[in-house]
């Protein structure tokens, strides 16, 4: 018997992975080596500029953009995270920026680069649910891109270095920014009660936003076929647990991700995260058109072309 190939993997540890990661679940042929890398992005730029890991979780959008510039991973539809976006964009308390609407001719803040997920959420709620035209908003971004290729389009402008959005959005100078997160007593979000409205929002239909999925090497998809449909069962294998977990525990004993998939959930009835590409059809193809909208992408990708081929039947 062949010994399973060994893969250099980075992923967060979440509900929806932990039995993967404790080593209750394991790859039918392989070994996943898992590594921490403490800020996940920093792993995300690894990957993207230096192809450092063999199995990577991975922004959404930074993957559209790096199988745009050919950059040599590929996807299969584990998609790990999601999250509720409409409270995305804050403003300071008192500025009188009251409406998505009064963003439009000013500086908008965007957490680290342009292309981050987030974001793209964030300004495609504002566009898509309130009207907002983006293009009349100067995006100022506070880092650049994962890929480094990318070009911005005209509208999006550099803070200064070292300069820090919280500090140019209290002092007036940004109207709002999106994807910071700002814990401070003087920001507010700008969309009232954006838990309730992105939960009302999927109630009658909307998506729920993806952002994070797993990606493959090129190389070890080549070198070791069938990998990535067992990477797959595996990481669906893991999930069931906390699914189960989930349903079964008080809302009110939930935080963070786990109490936003609970509300999910209980909002459409299902699986809030589930994986394939079918059950995700209408999520993706709107992260895709948000994404060329927003002319992070210069060409629409068909679902089929950036997920590998032998996992596009598969579901879990």
């Amino acid at each position: 018997m062949s010994e399973p190939v060994v893969l250099r993997t980075v992923t967060r540890t979440q509900g929806a992975n932990r039995a993967l990661k404790d080593g209750e679940v394991k790859v039918r042929g392989a070994q996943l080596r898992f590594e921490e890398v403490p800020v996940l992005v920093q792993a995300f730029r690894r990957m993207v500029r230096a192809l450092e890991f063999d199995v990577c979780e991975m922004a959404a959008t930074t993957y559209l953009c790096a199988k745009a510039a050919g950059v040599a991973f590929t996807a299969i539809p584990v998609l790990l995270v999601r999250g509720l976006h409409h409270g995305a964009t804050q403003v300071a308390a008192g500025s009188g920026v009251s409406s998505p609407a009064d963003l439009e001719g000013r500086r908008v803040g965007v957490n680290r680069g342009y292309t981050v997920t987030t974001g793209v959420w964030g300004r495609g709620i504002l566009k898509e649910h309130y009207g907002v035209d983006l293009d009349r908003v100067t995006w100022v971004r506070s880092g650049d891109e994962h890929v480094a290729g990318y070009q911005p389009p005209a509208n999006v402008v550099d803070l200064g270095s070292g300069e820090s959005l919280q500090d140019h959005l209290i002092e007036g100078e940004l109207a709002a920014v999106v994807g910071a997160d700002i814990d401070d007593s003087r920001v507010t979000s700008l969309i009232p009660e954006p838990e309730r409205a992105a939960i009302d929002s999927i109630r009658v239909g909307a998506v729920y936003p993806v952002n994070h999925l797993v990606v493959i090497k090129d190389e070890v998809l080549r070198k070791n076929p069938g990998i990535a449909r067992a990477v797959f069962e595996a990481f669906a294998e893991a999930k069931q647990p906390y699914l189960t977990s989930l349903t079964s525990s008080d809302i009110d004993s939930l935080s963070g991700v786990d109490r936003t998939n609970r509300l999910v959930w209980d909002a459409t009835g299902s699986d809030p995260i589930p994986y394939g590409v079918e059950a995700n059809r209408d999520v993706l193809d709107k992260l895709v058109s948000y994404a060329l909208d927003q002319k992070i992408l210069s060409r629409r990708f068909d679902l089929e072309d950036i997920f590998e081929p032998s996992t596009l039947g598969l579901s879990g």
